[in-house]
């Protein structure tokens, strides 16, 4: 057989037709439901202040679990970096836990998906191998050996990704892993950078993105279609809702990150009892700052974090408009009303949670059910684009 004809075979799957695994779809909802956990409890640890409890990664004060009492320590200089908060480290420790057992998911996903392919589960494997090295490298101190371990294994999932096809799953659920490796560098980069905004924004992101592919993955093997005429432009309805939808997640990162959920006070819709209140757009939009500062508690004025939560409410408008427009074009769709009544109503919880923020003050329950209700919004959505179908295929 000739290169191109192996070239050929190995960019589709074998059996197309067949399904994956017969367990696949029940791994992918079980990484769902877990995705969806991690996010909330994420939320939990980052409002409670709780996000540089541990100051090394991934030990908690060197050790696996968390100490709960000094003497327990095993890192030489955890110490001197952060007094140690018991009742903070369970929460950021318990996160990293239950993130690695995520990340053993989706490589179970990736693995399944990929055995059809030639030399398929050795790729992933091999990178995943590098990946895994690279950790004891990093606590040992050999940062760049240990990244240098990390973009080789990224290396090989993102050229294996690009080579297949994505009937049998194969590429979504190697980006996925991508991703997931990503998001825990960007973890590891949230606790050794203390906090850096824009650290802090694209790991909310990142996970974000990994539970949107994650939803796309679990519907797609699962096979309930929704059959409806005139999917194009319904498609475009939901990829712009998406889009928006992540506009604003990022722009709520961004304000968690710079600590301005409060920057108006207890106002709305007005903000320090002004409509027009001085701001700096300028300032409060640098993403890339000095390294070594701590960020924790935010370092930018008051009229630089006036901006951000400005802007906030502002995509907020944009965003509330766009999907009741997309949850009344819904419930006029045959077979998916249901959904419209859904979508409409998540978005009036989200903007009643994000008013509630401010005038009562970022309540700790409140501040993580918005957290909770961004990701709700992605789930229907993303869900709705795996799902459409024309009403014959």
């Amino acid at each position: 057989m000739s290169n191109e004809s192996l070239q050929a075979a190995d960019a589709r799957p074998a059996a197309p037709k067949a399904p994956i695994y017969r367990h696949y779809h029940r791994i992918a909802w079980l990484a769902v439901a877990l995705a969806l956990c991690v996010i909330v409890f994420g939320a939990f640890v980052r409002l409670s202040h709780a996000g540089l409890s541990c100051p090394d990664w991934p030990t908690c004060y060197g050790r696996a679990t968390w100490p709960s009492v000094t003497a327990e320590v095993n890192h030489p200089t955890a110490l001197d970096v952060r007094p140690l908060e018991v009742h903070k480290a369970w929460r950021e420790q318990v996160h990293r836990h239950a993130a690695a057992v995520l990340g053993t998911l989706v490589l179970i996903l990736a693995l399944l998906a990929a055995r059809r392919r030639r030399f398929g589960v050795a790729q992933v494997l091999a990178a995943a191998a590098l990946i895994a090295v690279g950790i004891p490298l990093y606590m040992r101190g050999m940062h760049e050996a240990a990244i240098a371990c990390a973009v080789l294994g990224e290396s090989i999932l993102l050229l294996a990704a690009l080579r297949w096809s994505n009937d049998d799953l194969s590429r979504a659920s190697t980006l996925t892993l991508m991703l997931i490796v990503f998001q825990a560098l960007l973890g590891m980069w949230t606790v050794t950078l203390l906090l850096k905004p824009v650290v802090v924004m694209g790991h909310l992101l990142g996970g974000m993105s990994t539970f949107a592919m994650l939803t796309w993955m679990a519907w797609r093997a699962t096979g309930s279609p929704v059959r409806i005429a005139g999917v194009p432009v319904m498609r475009r309805w939901l990829i712009g809702a998406v889009a928006v939808v992540g506009i604003q997640i990022a722009l709520g990162g961004w304000v968690s990150a710079n600590y301005a959920a409060l920057a108006c006070g207890n106002d709305f819709p007005t903000c320090v009892g002004q409509w027009l209140p001085p701001t700096d757009f300028r300032e409060g939009f640098v993403l890339w700052r000095g390294i070594g500062v701590d960020y924790e508690g935010g370092v930018l004025d008051g009229a630089s974090r006036i901006a951000i939560q400005l802007a906030h409410r502002g995509m907020a408008v944009v965003v509330f408009l766009y999907l009741l427009t997309l949850a009344f074009k819904l419930i006029r769709t045959p077979g998916l009303w249901l959904a419209g009544v859904v979508l409409g109503l998540l978005t009036l919880a989200q903007v009643g949670l994000g008013i509630g923020n401010v005038v009562m003050g970022l309540p700790l329950w409140v501040a993580t059910l918005h957290n909770a209700g961004a990701a709700l919004l992605l789930f229907l959505l993303v869900g709705l684009l795996a799902r459409l179908r024309p009403p014959t295929d």
